[in-house]
């Protein structure tokens, strides 16, 4: 579409990513056809077809108001509408660049403002997570059922390790709320991989991926988060880790986008290619493993897979975990519109928690219809906010995967 920029918006370092990214739009409308928050709300302007003219009439100096940034904020960043687009427009990048102008534009109120700060200083930061959950889970009782079902029971798992003892290494992210929330996840992963003749090089200072407080306005903290990363992670590569496995596909997908986001930092762009190279979704590294020989032959559960828009639309991994749990002889129930969000959305489910209960229960609908015993994920957060409806138990499908392993 025909974009005439602003002198102030030419001046932005993305500028000229902006503007190509809108003159990529054909006004098709595809996109909305496949916008969970389109199709919930019925609003031109909740689609990203509608985003899309927003922020080019931002741009443009056409348009500055609490309304722009109301339905910026309401958007997903499911990526849905980039697998359903034609002509390849890559919304997501222009969203980040509309969302990030936009901020210092327009004053927030006082609510909003607090609630992202919290967000932005205690999610990165295990310790703090750590200890927001353990006041949360004394308090349970006392809050509301809208703040109850965020807050998930203390696991009782086993959380042991493998010692490294293997000449084939990996690195993984260990994350910032997971390790709270679901310590389980990366133990599994650990063991399972040592099953496999692979040992997992633990990084304590490599943490937080930075993809929560850079979609949360604050995106410098979060690449010093991802500097902090490939800082801490550049000696093991030096010395030939096979890869950075990644157990929660929204960390993977925004550390894949390293390699993007320091294109321009003559610091760190090098390393952060490398490091983007060497990220793999823990199903890329599986499926390459002979598995079945590692797993007993008790009965499996039937199960329904909720395949996070991280993993599908950003990662372009749809299908692959599925192909994994169904070569390891599970039996996986048709979910329909799998393409769709469950809602959760990294801090979405905070933020916009009325359009995420409404698409977290359209999604279990979804997951329940084959009558599954089990619902498996590929993504914590997903996992979590799935868990809130008090509905069919939903995990990590690598927790069942060592459940299975053979003794």
């Amino acid at each position: 579409m025909q974009t005439q920029l602003t002198p102030w918006a030419q001046q932005l370092p993305q500028a000229e990513q902006a503007e190509a990214i809108l003159r990529s739009c054909v006004h098709c409308g595809f996109c909305n056809a496949t916008c969970p928050t389109y199709l919930d709300q019925g609003n031109e302007l909740d689609g990203p077809r509608g985003r899309i003219y927003l922020i080019k009439m931002f741009l443009e100096g056409k348009a500055t108001s609490e309304l722009t940034q109301h339905h910026l904020d309401r958007c997903l960043s499911c990526r849905n509408c980039e697998t359903t687009c034609p002509s390849g427009v890559k919304y997501h990048n222009l969203l980040d660049i509309g969302r990030a102008a936009l901020e210092p534009k327009v004053k927030r109120p006082l609510k909003d403002r607090a609630m992202r700060v919290a967000l932005t200083q205690i999610l990165p930061e295990p310790a703090r997570v750590n200890a927001l959950l353990g006041v949360a889970r004394t308090m349970r009782p006392l809050l509301p059922s809208s703040l109850q079902e965020k807050i998930p029971p203390k696991q009782n798992a086993d959380l042991t390790r493998p010692a490294q003892r293997h000449s084939k290494r990996v690195l993984m992210l260990e994350g910032c709320v997971q390790p709270a929330m679901a310590p389980s996840i990366n133990a599994a992963t650990a063991r399972v991989l040592d099953r496999l003749g692979i040992s997992v090089t633990p990084i304590a200072q490599a943490g937080c991926c930075g993809a929560s407080s850079f979609h949360l306005g604050a995106q410098e903290q979060g690449l010093e988060q991802a500097r902090r990363n490939i800082d801490a992670w550049w000696p093991q590569i030096e010395q030939g880790a096979l890869a950075i496995v990644q157990t929660s596909s929204g960390c993977g997908a925004f550390v894949k986008e390293y390699v993007d986001l320091f294109r321009n930092d003559p610091a760190y762009a090098e390393r952060a290619r490398r490091v983007s190279e060497l990220a793999r979704d823990l199903v890329e590294v599986l499926e390459e493993q002979p598995l079945e020989e590692c797993l007993n032959t008790q009965t499996r559960p039937r199960l329904a897979f909720h395949c996070p828009c991280t993993l599908q639309h950003a990662q372009k991994l749809g299908g692959r975990v599925e192909a994994v749990l169904t070569r390891l002889g599970f039996d996986l129930g048709a979910v329909p519109d799998s393409h769709l969000c469950c809602g959760s959305a990294g801090t979405y489910s905070l933020t916009q928690p009325e359009i995420a209960g409404r698409l977290r229960d359209r999604k279990m609908d979804a997951l329940e219809s084959s009558k599954p015993d089990l619902i498996v994920t590929a993504n914590m957060a997903c996992g979590n906010h799935l868990n809130g409806a008090g509905r069919t138990a939903v995990k990590h499908w690598i927790e069942l995967v060592d459940q299975y392993l053979s003794a």
